[in-house]
């Protein structure tokens, strides 16, 4: 028998060697694979050839291959071995534990990996009713020698991860296992415990051979913290985790060390079982922790790893204390809260923008704590990272570039500029928060600190610049305007909320605002800043009245100094800042229109001004500031007055939009084939839409019911006596509403085949979605760098694209508008239902989806998002199903819904859970989507009980059950629980396979006699005396009786 086993090893090897060296032809690859699966399905000398190739004598991929041959016997041929056939493999598998690996440092990962498996595989089914001293047999392992203890720690490893994080096997096994190990679970910890220390001390001699068993050991610890009873975690005042705390000063283990600590910490639970972890707050655990937090390092990726892990862990204890304190459970704040917080301070101001991000949601709790934030150490960070902030903030750490340390991080975790800054954009968030809380606990050293910034830079910083003499938005002095901007808006935002009016600095605050609007510059980015600090700083103004015309200067005249320096066509960048001058003076006579008052003659006065040159203003712009005169103009509080005034201020335009031209320009938008000659009329009717929405948007009665009385804005009262308002700009808008119906109706007449043929092959796409907002919609993030300096359209299709989307916008917005604006006088327009339908509900048919999203596109994204579950794409499933779906569907419930949507909607689900079915999150979420759909139109549509029947293996009497309870909606809210694992085992049969597990070979598992054995029901006997009784007396189940 040997000399034929020992040839098939020979043939075995060969085909081994065939299939991994790299010379083979894919031909005879593909033959050897085809006989070693022969032999491994059909051969009767598995064990035999498996053992010998296993040998130590064979190269290592012999052996692997030897392994994974006994593996395959354990898991497709453990059943219909016989029991001594199991007990001789059972016996040599421990035999190779023993004696059949070479040294720890030497052996390769791969074979002890493969061995382990063997062992859990048979453990999985045999322990532990028969194989019941598994563990002490392991525990006699270890006592061999560092490998078999390490080998050890990799069988407990894998045990945990198939039985509960995997669940690889039947229900009743894994409780089986699963109970047994929680029975035995003080034992294995104090086992683990007792195998770390002793190998740690070992290793501490230079012994390398217990570094890798300390760093096993660790790994099975990880495996079973995140489970197990937080009782065997916390355990004699915490040993455990001061271990752990002990391990982080120690190179080679610090990281496991980290890892065992983070997911300890991060444990739910009760708070009384949470209290514990408050230990590591002492002196010895958190100079240790703040130790390995302060040391120094480079980009080693292990070490790195190791600081993310670190980081997170002071995350997750920061969370514990902010759950403990200040609840029912007794907690002091810690004593070493300064050392914690100083070692959370060493990642804020570490390099890595990870690792700076990773701290803000921490540094928020901490400072919006009721508790802590009163507390004097806390007040002292908040100072210290108010001061961080400053340098956090900036725009620094690009992995395409090398200008500071944190370029070779970021580097490591992100895979482009883009993604870097959509982090950063994320981090900036976070941070603004944090910084509005730190204010909160220090608000005066915030606003020194502020001001200290301000300060240094305005009287300073000099502009560097890049080409053409302009900052691009990398620029470094644009980088650090832009930060210190964003951290003057956190500041001053907060303090001008949470300051008594009497403690605000205004001397001070006025001295900075005087500085900011002193401060002279050419460059659009550096004045987008200083616009944005003097909307920040205005309510300083409010306090001294005599500043506001020099601040009014200042923001008109950005626009002149960009009009005066820049030739040729604007950039993105000259735009952005007119825009950004337009909307402080919005900003400002919205949120001060009384405080404006006074200066509204000469507002009004320097408008005319610059509205009698076409060439100062943009159209726009225009808009923009016949705006803020309407805003400031409803502080009239006057009827009659403000009437008047919007009649002269929209005068021009009401002559151009009534005249005869525009009349024809409305009716018929001029042939696209003439190139770009009708730029003027198509601005025109820009301005003349625009200025109407301004109107309709802006211009109101005053708020207070006895003031609009007053002032004749009052008509009639309702039958309740409600006040009955008039709006002054009903009567002049009321003239302009038939060419705003002719304009819409004939923007939906364009998009008729006829007229879209028209269309040369040049503008073919005018009428398409925007490519801006088609990234939006998809989630793309915009291009990063130096966009400032392009032009703002870059070509005569993208500027016809810009006119008809914005045109088609206002237009509804006009009308959206009017209704809430003008009031009756709105719905006593003649023939107004009339109107709207012959506009704004014409040619629909053809009308593109997008171009409807004013009016109604939601069954369309209804459809979109409900055939988006079984897209390939994981992710946007999980979204879908968890947050679009339902959110859509329910606004139609009470619809009459179609049946045959009903069942195209709940067929899409179950379709969805066929492709996704496999991934928990995914999982989860269809589900929870199918069964409110069920329970919400269920009693409405027997469809649904006609779908359910044809799941696979579905459970007829259980669906007839649940449906019935459906039906008549009895399920209380306790039983909601049960019906979710009900429903859920309902539909399990639409559950697809992934395709890696498609065509795998099933794996079978036997049950083995259970643990858990039900006690047989007590009968009294003697409780009557009918046949059935004496039947029951001498029944089997009474023999012992």
């Amino acid at each position: 028998m040997a000399e034929p086993i020992r040839a098939l090893c020979d043939e075995l090897i060969k085909a081994v060697n065939v299939m991994m060296e790299a010379e083979s032809s894919q031909t005879y690859r593909l033959e050897a694979l085809k006989f070693i699966e022969e032999f491994k399905e059909k051969s009767p000398f598995c064990v035999e050839c498996g053992l010998q190739l296993a040998e130590k004598s064979q190269t290592a991929v012999v052996r692997h291959f030897g392994l994974q041959i006994l593996e395959h016997v354990v898991k497709f041929k453990w059943n219909d071995m016989a029991p001594q056939e199991k007990l001789q493999l059972k016996n040599c598998t421990m035999d190779l534990l023993s004696n059949g690996t070479h040294p720890i440092l030497l052996e390769e990962c791969h074979v002890k990996d493969a061995l382990s498996r063997i062992v859990v595989e048979m453990i999985k089914r045999e322990w532990p009713q028969h194989w019941p001293d598994m563990l002490k047999e392991m525990e006699a392992l270890t006592a061999i020698g560092d490998a078999q203890t390490e080998l050890v720690m990799l069988v407990l490893l894998r045990l945990a991860e198939d039985v509960i994080t995997f669940q690889t096997l039947p229900t009743q096994r894994r409780r089986d296992i699963q109970h047994t190990l929680t029975q035995n679970m003080d034992s294995i910890f104090n086992f683990l415990l007792g195998i770390l220390q002793l190998h740690v001390n070992e290793y501490k001699k230079l012994a390398k051979a217990h570094w890798r068993v300390g760093v096993a050991t660790l790994n099975t610890l990880a495996g079973y913290i995140d489970w197990v009873a937080l009782v065997h975690i916390t355990n004699d005042n915490c040993h455990l985790l001061e271990i752990f705390c002990l391990l982080l000063s120690e190179p080679e283990l610090q990281l496991e060390a980290a890892e065992c600590l983070l997911i300890a910490i991060s444990r739910k639970g009760k708070l009384e079982e949470r209290k514990p972890f408050t230990v590591l707050f002492d002196e010895v655990a958190m100079n240790y922790i703040l130790s390995a937090a302060q040391s120094s390092g480079g980009i080693v990726e292990r070490r790195y790893t190791f600081l993310k892990r670190l980081c997170q862990v002071l995350c997750a204890l920061g969370f514990q204390i902010c759950s403990l304190l200040g609840s029912d459970i007794e907690v002091q704040v810690p004593v070493n809260l300064d050392k914690y917080m100083e070692a959370l301070f060493a990642f804020t101001s570490h390099p890595s923008q990870f690792l700076k991000s990773s701290t803000q949601i921490t540094w928020g709790n901490l400072f919006r704590h009721e508790i802590l934030s009163k507390n004097p150490v806390v007040g002292q960070m908040a100072i210290k990272y108010l001061r961080a902030a400053r340098i956090n903030l900036l725009k620094t750490g690009f992995p395409s570039k090398n200008d500071c340390p944190g370029c070779e991080f970021s580097r490591v975790d992100f895979d482009s500029d883009e993604d870097f800054n959509c982090s950063f954009n994320s981090f900036r968030a976070q941070q603004g928060e944090a910084v509005r809380l730190a204010c909160k606990i220090v608000p005066f050293e915030a606003f020194q600190i502020a001001r200290e910034w301000k300060l240094w830079f305005t009287l300073h910083r000099s502009i560097k610049s890049g080409k053409k003499g302009l900052c691009s938005a990398l620029s470094l002095s644009a980088v650090q305007w832009d930060a210190m901007t964003f951290f003057t808006e956190s500041v001053f935002g907060q303090l001008f909320k949470i300051l008594e009016k009497e403690k605000i600095p205004i001397d001070e605050g006025i001295e900075l605002l005087q500085m900011v609007v002193n401060y002279e510059t050419r460059d659009p980015l550096i004045l987008s800043c200083v616009l944005t600090i003097i909307s920040t700083l205005f309510p300083f103004v409010t306090h001294q009245p005599h500043f506001l015309p020099q601040v009014l200067f200042k923001v008109s005249t950005v626009n002149f100094i960009l009009h005066a320096c820049v030739q040729g066509p604007r950039t993105r960048a000259v735009k952005n800042v007119r825009r950004h001058a337009c909307s402080s003076i919005l900003r400002i006579c919205r949120d001060y229109s009384d405080f404006m008052l006074p200066c509204f003659d000469m507002m009004y006065e320097h408008a005319k001004g610059l509205f009698s040159n076409e060439l100062l203003l943009t159209q726009m712009e225009k808009c923009a500031l016949m705006e803020a005169l309407i805003l400031v103009s409803n502080q009239f509080k006057d009827y009659n007055k403000q009437k008047a005034f919007l009649k002269e201020l929209i005068a021009p335009v009401t002559a151009q939009w009534l005249s005869e031209e525009m009349r024809r320009l409305s009716d018929v938008i001029s042939d696209l084939d003439t190139e770009d000659q009708m730029g003027i009329n198509r601005s025109q009717i820009s301005f003349c839409v625009n200025t109407i929405l301004g109107v309709v948007k802006r211009a109101r009665w005053p708020a207070n019911p006895e003031e609009a009385k007053a002032g004749s804005f009052v008509v009639s009262t309702t039958s309740d006596g409600a006040p009955i308002y008039r709006n002054p700009c009903a009567e002049p808008l009321q003239a302009l509403l038939p060419n705003l119906f002719a304009l819409i109706r004939t923007q939906n007449s364009l998009f008729l085949p006829e007229n879209i043929n028209r269309l040369s092959k040049t503008f073919s796409r005018v009428y398409d979605i925007m490519d801006v907002e088609k990234n939006f919609a998809l989630g793309i993030p915009q291009p990063v760098l130096d966009a400032y300096d392009s032009s703002a359209y870059r070509n005569i299709v993208e500027r016809m694209q810009g006119f008809f989307s914005s045109l088609y916008d206002n237009c509804y917005q006009v009308l959206g508008n009017a209704g809430p604006c003008m009031q009756q006088d709105f719905y006593a327009t003649e023939d107004l239902a009339e109107q709207i339908v012959g506009s704004a509900f014409i040619h629909l048919d053809s009308v593109p989806d997008h171009r409807l999203r004013p009016l109604d596109i939601y069954m369309t994204l209804l459809a979109i998002c409900f055939n988006s579950l079984s897209w390939e794409d994981t992710i946007n499933c999980q979204r879908s199903a968890s947050v679009l779906c339902w959110t859509l569907l329910k606004q139609v419930l009470g619809c009459n819904l179609l049946p045959e949507a009903v069942t195209w909607l709940y067929t899409s689900v179950l379709k969805g859970l066929q492709m996704h079915g496999q991934h928990e999150g995914c999982n989860a979420a269809l589900t929870q989507l199918a069964l409110l759909i069920y329970e919400s139109l269920r009693p409405r549509y027997a469809e649904l009980r006609f779908i359910m029947n044809q799941i696979p293996d579905i459970h007829v009497e259980a669906l007839e059950q649940f449906d019935q309870k459906t039906i008549q909606s009895t399920v209380s809210k306790a039983g909601e629980k049960k019906k979710k694992e009900q429903f859920k085992r309902l539909i399990a049969g639409t559950v697809g396979k992934p395709l890696g597990q498609q065509f795998k070979k099933e794996v079978h598992i036997r049950n083995l006699p259970s643990l858990f054995k039900k006690p047989k029901p007590t009968k009294d006997m003697l409780e009557n005396t009918d046949t059935a009784c004496l039947i029951t007396l001498f029944s089997s189940d009474c023999d012992s009786c």
